[in-house]
């Protein structure tokens, strides 16, 4: 049997609300973002899982703590499922980064997989650290039903072109994805 694996994006955080770009910065969860995870946490309590995972990141924590006690698991914590690191746009509004950096951030929307925004990291970067964590977890869980609580950035450095609201959830089949992945990013 396979490793399953259902991907978590994490509830609203106070950034997300405010229309902020996070990166790795660690803001909280909103009261929204509370509420949130508090519905995705009571419709997972029966989802048979086995194995909850999570970024370290406080907006994710705080959505697999509500899992976690939905589920009766307690959350492994991982820094390798952070979100991009966006540099020096953290905590900006779109609207900022663009009077700041406009090419840099036409670069960046347009899927480029080697610029850097605010200095941070690639998304060429992101799928080698993500991909190389998220085969590690299939190895280690192999045959489980693992839930990973992560941001948007890391599940479409997983799954290209997917897009998920905040504490929405979906399993992920890796299989499927890579081939699409690898036709996306071409050779990394």
């Amino acid at each position: 049997m396979d490793t399953r694996i259902l991907l978590i994006r994490h509830a609203e955080s106070e950034w997300n609300a405010d229309g902020r770009w996070q990166g790795q910065a660690d803001p909280g969860l909103s009261p929204e973002g509370r509420a949130q995870a508090e519905a995705l946490a009571a419709s997972l309590a029966d989802a048979r899982l086995e194995v909850l995972v999570a970024s370290d990141l406080d907006r994710a924590r705080e959505t697999a703590d509500r899992v976690g006690r939905a589920t009766g698991l307690v959350p492994v914590l991982d820094p390798r499922f952070r979100e991009l690191d966006v540099g020096s746009w953290s905590g900006l509004r779109r609207e900022e980064i663009a009077a700041r950096d406009p090419e840099l951030l036409a670069g960046f929307e347009s899927g480029e997989p080697d610029v850097r925004p605010g200095g941070g990291e690639t998304r060429r970067e992101i799928r080698l650290r993500v991909r190389d964590a998220a085969a590690e977890l299939r190895e280690t869980y192999a045959g489980r039903r693992v839930a990973l609580v992560t941001h948007l950035g890391v599940i479409r450095a997983l799954w290209p072109g997917t897009e998920m609201a905040n504490a929405e959830a979906r399993w992920w089949e890796p299989e499927e994805t890579e081939v699409a992945a690898q036709r996306e990013a071409g050779p990394l």
